[in-house]
């Protein structure tokens, strides 16, 4: 791909104007990280908060109620998966074509982009539309209250997905080209409009209609569809000139697109795992008890507040790699790639802290019950121990991403969601 260079640099640069060097390029690397990651951390905090405060509200309805949305989470989980995989694959090509000084490719990187987001839309509206009761009954057997809950959750939030996906692209192209504030401000935007419409609809508030589970689906749809209205349509188009978005070039591009997958389908498959993790262990947990299912979807919102920072310092230093390994400056890629391990270890050792002294006080946030306080507390437990080395395994997973290498992440994500956790489990439960 480095080859097909569209333009040559007299024509992208005429007149022997020079090109303005990127800050990606020249800034100290501590600073740079903190310009690029503290944003987007800030940003996945709030994105952790109204993902918690969904499922808080959501419980005070019933713990049936709180289950359905667990049980959704593989759903929301694949859509997070082919949404930020694609916009791994953008990210680095785009980065690296502008650490190259290629213009041509970065541009048509962005445009392909907004395409396949808009494909993988189309994709899973299907999916939420004909197959969401499928799911659930899988899942959930005869509780048919968990069931219709789950239906009227998963149909909208998946059949009005284009909010997320474009929010997703959108997002990125503002990354890859260093404005992580921006990037930043639309997701603070999308997650405030949810956080405040949740109680509104869900409980029927300032005369809305009471609308319960469908109720946090819908603020959730509106929180993304603001985000991405506000990134695409004004931050990009406005505040962004080092790509240009152009409508008849929003179309399929195949070498560019396999390019982009190259990248991003070990990020997809790698987040697929993880969804396929979670319903192997919901139907597991299930066989014992729903209570045991609702504890393990309120660890999967807690930890978030943990792994979100986490995941915000790991999509600040991506660009920060694949700009300076396409600028051939390896001092600088192995400066940044330490540095982010540190402090991505050091935020997960605070989080394992947490878990270890407040596990019940966690568990209150969602209204559970004593059987809940009994199974959970020593659950967060014994799974925070994990933290710290999580921590270390995100960071140079995304590493091997950002240089276009990412087969050895998609190994060990393999081997530790399905090889190893699922297989245990299941003795674990035929020993019983």
């Amino acid at each position: 791909m480095r080859k097909d260079v569209g333009i040559s640099m007299a024509e992208k640069f005429p007149q022997g104007a020079a090109p303005q060097e990127n800050k990606m390029g020249v800034l100290p690397i501590g600073r740079l990280l903190t310009n690029m990651a503290v944003p987007m951390m800030i940003s996945m905090l709030v994105q952790a908060c109204y993902n918690v405060v969904d499922s808080v509200f959501v419980a005070q309805i019933s713990e049936d109620a709180l289950n359905a949305v667990s049980l959704a989470f593989p759903l929301q989980n694949l859509m997070i998966a082919f949404g930020a995989g694609t916009a791994v694959g953008i990210n680095a090509l785009l980065s690296r074509s502008l650490g190259e000084k290629n213009q041509a490719m970065a541009d048509r990187a962005a445009n392909t982009g907004i395409f396949l987001a808009l494909c993988n839309f189309a994709l899973f509206a299907l999916i939420g539309i004909f197959f969401s009761r499928t799911f659930f009954e899988l899942q959930a057997g005869g509780e048919q209250v968990i069931i219709d809950y789950g239906v009227d959750y998963a149909s909208i939030c998946l059949g009005c997905s284009i909010g997320i996906f474009s929010q997703f692209c959108f997002e990125r192209l503002l990354q890859s080209t260093g404005r992580t504030f921006l990037a930043m401000c639309t997701q603070l935007t999308g997650a405030l409009i949810n956080i405040v419409l949740d109680p509104i609809l869900i409980f029927g508030l300032l005369g809305a209609p009471r609308m319960g589970v469908a109720g946090a689906a819908v603020a959730t749809v509106a929180g993304q569809l603001t985000a991405c209205t506000a990134a695409a349509l004004v931050l990009n188009l406005k505040c962004n000139p080092d790509i240009h978005i152009l409508p008849r070039e929003i179309r399929w591009h195949g070498k560019v697109a396999a390019e982009i997958y190259r990248v991003g389908f070990p990020s997809i498959v790698m987040q697929s795992i993880g969804s396929a993790m979670v319903f192997g262990m919901n139907k597991i947990l299930f066989s014992f008890t729903k209570t045991a299912t609702a504890v393990f979807g309120a660890y999967f919102k807690l930890q978030s507040f943990v792994f979100m920072p986490v995941f915000g310092l790991n999509n600040g230093m991506v660009p920060i790699v694949s700009y300076n390994y396409g600028a051939a400056s390896l001092p600088r890629v192995k400066r940044t790639i330490k540095l982010t391990i540190c402090t991505a270890m050091a935020i997960m050792a605070v989080g394992c802290l947490i878990f270890q002294l407040f596990p019940q006080q966690l568990l209150m946030f969602f209204n559970a019950s004593e059987e809940m306080l009994s199974i959970g507390s020593v659950a967060l437990r014994i799974i925070s121990v994990s933290f710290v080395l999580a921590g270390f395994d995100i960071i140079a997973g995304s590493v091997c991403q950002a240089i276009g290498n990412p087969l050895y992440s998609l190994i060990t994500s393999v081997c530790r969601q399905l090889v190893v956790l699922l297989p245990l489990k299941q003795s674990k439960q035929n020993s019983m």
